[in-house]
């Protein structure tokens, strides 16, 4: 057995379960044969969410983002003229893809599923158009139903404190 190959071997390596997008180590670079200029584009989590939190706002019958936690701390920055687009709205942004949680109020008596698909729907076109990533996943959470008389207590309330 003169021809057998002495030289050590490296055992394969393991998957090792990982995010929902992509890292850089998994992506290959781009080639200097296809004619594209050299150099890399980054982009923030927080330009994603907001992409998103706009996108999901745009859908009719969605009412607000977030937890009622998250309402009431917008509700404050709105007051002082600063409101938070990205609020109800997690990213996991990689090279070339992000994966993005949404928490929303359906406005009522809006269809539920048809709102939440919408959501997913205009979100996932939003950042592939805007942003130029692939989505990988758009999970919406219907945290509430905003029911017309909810406003009506609010305002009566304003009237007497």
């Amino acid at each position: 057995m003169a021809n057998e190959d002495t030289r050590p071997t490296t055992a394969a390596p393991t998957t090792v379960p990982s995010a929902r997008v992509d890292s850089a180590s998994r992506v290959a670079p781009a080639s200097a044969s296809t004619g594209e200029a050299r150099g890399k584009n980054t982009v923030a989590d927080g330009v994603v969410s907001k992409v998103a939190g706009i996108a999901a706002r745009e859908v009719p019958g969605v009412f607000a983002l977030g937890g009622g936690g998250a309402r009431a701390l917008g509700a404050l920055r709105g007051a002082v003229g600063q409101d938070d687009l990205t609020q109800g709205v997690k990213v996991e942004v990689g090279e070339t893809q992000a994966a993005v949680d949404v928490t929303i109020v359906v406005e009522y008596p809006a269809p539920i599923q048809q709102v939440a698909d919408a959501v997913r729907t205009q979100v996932t076109n939003a950042i592939t158009g805007m942003v130029g990533l692939e989505v990988v996943e758009v999970n919406v959470a219907v945290n509430d139903v905003h029911l017309p008389t909810d406003d009506q207590d609010d305002q009566v309330e304003a009237r007497v404190s």
